[in-house]
């Protein structure tokens, strides 16, 4: 199966009060990392000359193909964690905007962009070269001038057609013309409280496992990527539940290096139920 992962690779540059911490970054790199476990993962980005060549290589050396579009700097952010779940971004710098992807066709193509780099004409170009097209709200709303973390609206015209997408409940309230009947899955997580799922317009909700987690960095894009994964073979509510059991083990482990055993058990504990109406932007 080939995979194609669209979004900058990010020099995140993480603040906590045990001290700071340089690593890799960008839900480009979180969702690939979760595809690789199952998949043959390509990333489609843009970096500098700035981006640690000892990331790339480790990307490499997991299998994955790098597509990388030249820049003069690569995007980075500052995360400031207040606790486990709550966070202050800053934009620090950005890399070039991807307009093109690679010739061929993809089983999967996930859009996951980090600071407006995907735009609306790519995602019309992912429609053409696959029939399974997922993608993560986040990118799409933020501003890409560089400083404290501004959100902005986007009309969500432009995911019409899509097998998957993506939002936190907060960004999901900034898509205009959000319509869930026209998008296969739309999935509105809350982090570890109740979230809600819509599977051709029918509304659910799921509640995910509680595990002890000391930062939430990359949970939105490992549930997207593992559930796209699971979606291809499973049916919606078991594709659900063992994606939120897939993405808490990552979150209390922070690494994939975790049984599908353990998945299928932890799965178990979340619970999906099938609503008659909801609010969207409750």
């Amino acid at each position: 199966m080939r995979c194609l992962i669209v979004g900058h690779l990010v020099r995140d540059i993480i603040v906590k009060s045990s001290g700071v911490e340089h690593r890799i970054g960008g839900g480009a790199y979180y969702s690939a990392m979760a595809l690789s476990r199952f998949c043959t993962v390509e990333i489609l980005t843009s970096v500098g000359e700035d981006f640690p060549e000892s990331w790339l290589r480790e990307l490499e050396e997991e299998g994955i193909v790098l597509h990388t579009i030249p820049a003069e700097s690569s995007t980075s952010y500052r995360l400031r964690y207040l606790d486990g779940n709550t966070r202050e971004l800053s934009l620090l710098s950005v890399a070039e905007r991807i307009t093109d992807m690679p010739q061929g066709s993809y089983d999967i193509i996930i859009l996951n962009p980090v600071a407006g780099e995907v735009t609306p004409e790519t995602v019309a170009l992912a429609k053409r070269r696959s029939n399974f097209v997922a993608a993560d709200v986040q990118g799409f709303i933020r501003s890409p001038n560089p400083g404290r973390l501004k959100l902005t609206g986007v009309d969500g015209g432009i995911f019409n057609g899509l097998r998957v997408l993506h939002a936190d409940a907060s960004e999901a309230q900034l898509v205009r013309n959000l319509d869930p009947d026209k998008i296969e899955v739309l999935l509105v997580s809350r982090g570890a409280d109740v979230g809600r799922a819509y599977l051709r317009g029918r509304k659910y909700t799921y509640t995910p496992a509680r595990v002890a987690v000391e930062e939430s960095t990359g949970a939105g894009d490992v549930f997207l990527a593992s559930f796209a994964m699971f979606y291809r073979d499973c049916p919606f509510i078991q594709a659900l539940k063992r994606a939120s059991a897939f993405t808490a083990l990552f979150l209390q482990r922070r690494s994939f290096d975790f049984p599908m055993d353990e998945v299928n058990e932890l799965a178990r504990r979340v619970t999906v139920e099938r609503l008659n109406d909801i609010n969207l932007q409750e």
